[in-house]
């Protein structure tokens, strides 16, 4: 296991650093920072000089690239063009963005997976068709519609939640727009696990402990659901950092300041040093929850082992 852990953090090092660098170059080819920050106007020659001298833009970009990857390791990930550095947006934003994103993982798993489980083992009973279509219309309406119906009839005509969360964002108001976040990835979560609790129900070990006269409780909990939920939690992991990068539209819906509004504030207003800063940060959390995963296999079966 020891081994294993070291190759996959080793392996993980050249895919740190060609991520950051693709998102790096990506954006720094969105324009001209130096001329959003002058606005509407045009930038005066003088002005734009000391600007791009300040914010080290006058160099190449290969060269801002290893300057920036130099100042990482030592905990600096810039300043934003508002003067403000980077780690104190993300000191306020990022603790919102993982308590959300921490609501809708529960949901994914408490909602999800229980579904799941019930509809594949009444597989082509009423309630199996009736989650079906549920789900597959979870799935077909975009995000952006969901919350904003959500917002409309919860929040505005019958006052259960607030329309839009207050600053600091409280655990107890991001409940609906966590749900809001989880409604797609919880309806894949559930179709995911009734096809592989399905299978797995079929198969020659769930037979066999039915013949011996186990519980039936056993037979679901010991066998049947630890088999089934390795694609399940590859999912999940791997939803976790799309969940807090893809928070965007729903913290716009909900005005959640959290990693999505300071990923719009910072593509909007063409800050590099923002944008950079926030998807390195969520590359290695994206990393970490791979190998978490993987490690968690081994939890869920222990017919793998790792050398």
């Amino acid at each position: 296991m020891g081994r294993y852990v070291i190759r996959r953090l080793l392996q993980m090092i050249p895919v740190f650093f060609g991520t950051t660098l693709l998102i790096f170059l990506m954006v720094n080819v969105m324009g001209d920072p130096v001329a959003g920050l002058c606005g509407d106007r045009q930038c005066d020659p003088a002005t734009a000089a000391q600007l791009k001298k300040e914010f080290g833009l006058d160099k190449s970009v290969w060269h801002q690239y290893l300057t920036y990857m130099g100042n990482v390791f030592t905990g600096d990930f810039g300043t934003s063009f508002n003067g403000q550095p980077v780690t104190e947006l993300m000191s306020t934003a990022f603790p919102v963005t993982i308590r959300l994103t921490l609501v809708a993982i529960v949901f994914e798993i408490v909602i999800g997976i229980t579904l799941g489980v019930l509809t594949g083992l009444k597989r082509g009973r009423p309630i199996d068709t009736t989650v079906l279509l549920l789900t597959l219309v979870v799935i077909s309406v975009p995000t952006f519609v969901t919350g904003l119906v959500v917002q409309l009839f919860l929040g505005v005509k019958w006052e259960v939640i607030k329309p839009a969360v207050s600053n600091g964002a409280p655990l107890d108001e991001l409940i609906v727009p966590g749900l809001v976040l989880a409604s797609v990835s919880l309806a894949y979560v559930t179709r995911l696990t009734r096809t592989s609790v399905a299978e797995n129900a079929r198969a020659d070990y769930v037979r066999t402990a039915v013949a011996k006269g186990l519980p039936r409780r056993r037979i679901i909990t010991r066998h049947l659901l630890r088999n089934s939920l390795i694609p399940v939690v590859t999912f999940i992991g791997t939803d976790i950092g799309a969940l807090m990068g893809g928070a965007i539209v729903t913290e716009r819906i909900f005005n959640i300041h959290g990693v999505g509004y300071q990923l719009y504030q910072g593509i909007l207003r063409q800050n590099t040093q923002t944008v950079v800063g926030f998807v390195t940060i969520l590359v290695l959390i994206f990393l970490a929850a791979n190998l978490i995963v993987d490690l968690l296999y081994a939890v869920l079966d222990p017919r793998i082992r790792y050398a």
